[in-house]
């Protein structure tokens, strides 16, 4: 058998940080997760032994205590609908159903006093959720995590639909859906709530701003891809990866080594304009826009951080080909879009040129 190639240190030039309180916030995920039993007890254990409060503490390194601790709680949710319901459950591969079950769950979300899903761990776990949502965001930030979930539930029953027929979706296609299903769009209202503040929409609803969120979620799932590609494929079940999107015969047909390659430069050409970007939009921004902007970057950073470091990726047992540094040069800086029709937008947006990293 051939040895798997290694995922070489990745290009970041973004400063890592973490919540002081990180220990605590750790340790009370733990105990919400139990509390609420979400997922199996095996998939819960696995859970509380990947660090997620540590993942959140270094997305809001500053952030309010109850927001961090919120957010944590909200990610191992996510893991429980993720790797429960969706990778590891019967419903992963019967998409209609998924539908119908987590449009039971949206409801849930939008409106926690209906009488539905009333035995369920995780529906209890989410009225858990939104009520502390409530208790900490504005009713605008509220209602963009809940829309903001209804894509991540679209997107997963898309993927589901492809696992039900052991088909690959091409590299568009698979771009798309990755910057919802990877979670990360439900995140950004709780980088507002953290730091106490409601980003006025005539901001965040610029098209930059909104490109500059999109680049974030492509890197931080493209490093996902990177980081997971070795529990995934030793799990014996489907998976879908950016890896396999490229090295898919059907596709592009790489080998898994020019796959590795191939991602790692389509993410540093991203992450170059994302801090052009975001360079050019903190110096003509408000103060909440910048703050915002960090927080993309913490949340970039941090998921960075903990990819290497979560026993979630490395695998002590079958140890994976991480690394355990980052580099501060990228592979690819082109200037040139990338060859993905639903992306390649973000390259007509006027950005000044230069790699951008000491952002």
């Amino acid at each position: 058998m051939d040895r798997e190639p290694t995922v070489p240190a990745l290009f970041s030039p973004l400063a890592p940080a973490i919540h002081a309180r990180h220990e605590i916030v750790n340790k009370q995920t733990a105990l919400w997760a139990n509390a609420f039993e979400i997922g199996s007890p095996e998939l819960r254990d696995r859970l509380v032994d990947h660090d997620i409060g540590t993942f959140a503490a270094r997305i809001l390194p500053e952030g309010r205590e109850e927001v961090v601790q919120l957010t944590a709680d909200f990610i191992v949710w996510l893991f429980g609908v993720d790797d429960g319901h969706c990778e590891e459950g019967a419903l992963g591969t019967r998409p209609h159903e998924l539908l119908g079950e987590l449009s039971r769950m949206l409801r849930v979300a939008e409106n926690p006093q209906v009488p539905m899903l009333l035995d369920d761990p995780l529906a209890a776990g989410l009225r858990d959720l939104r009520r502390r949502v409530d208790a900490h965001a504005t009713p605008g930030q509220a209602t963009r995590w809940v829309e903001a979930l209804r894509q991540y539930f679209t997107s997963v029953v898309w993927e589901a639909g492809h696992r039900s027929r052991g088909t690959v979706p091409d590299l568009n296609d698979y771009t798309l859906m990755r910057l919802y299903d990877g979670a990360t769009s439900v995140i950004l209202p709780l980088l507002e709530m953290a730091y106490g503040y409601d980003l006025h929409p005539g901001e965040r609803d610029r098209t930059p701003v909104r490109a500059a969120a999109e680049m974030a979620f492509f890197v931080i799932t493209w490093d996902n891809d990177l980081f997971s590609h070795h529990k995934e494929s030793r799990s014996g079940k489907y998976f879908l990866n950016v890896l396999r999107v490229l090295q898919d015969p059907a596709h592009h047909g790489l080998s898994p080594q020019d796959a590795i390659a191939t991602a790692v430069a389509q993410r540093d050409r991203v992450l170059c304009l994302y801090l052009r970007l975001r360079r050019q939009l903190a110096a003509e921004g408000t103060p909440q826009l910048r703050q915002y902007l960090h927080s993309l970057d913490a949340f970039i950073r941090g998921a960075q951080d903990w990819g290497i470091t979560s026993v979630r990726y490395t695998r002590p047992d079958d140890p994976a080909g991480l690394p355990t540094t980052f580099s501060d040069t990228p592979t690819d800086d082109s200037t040139n879009p990338l060859e993905i029709p639903s992306v390649s937008w973000w390259w007509d947006l006027p950005v000044p040129s230069g790699t951008g990293r000491t952002a």
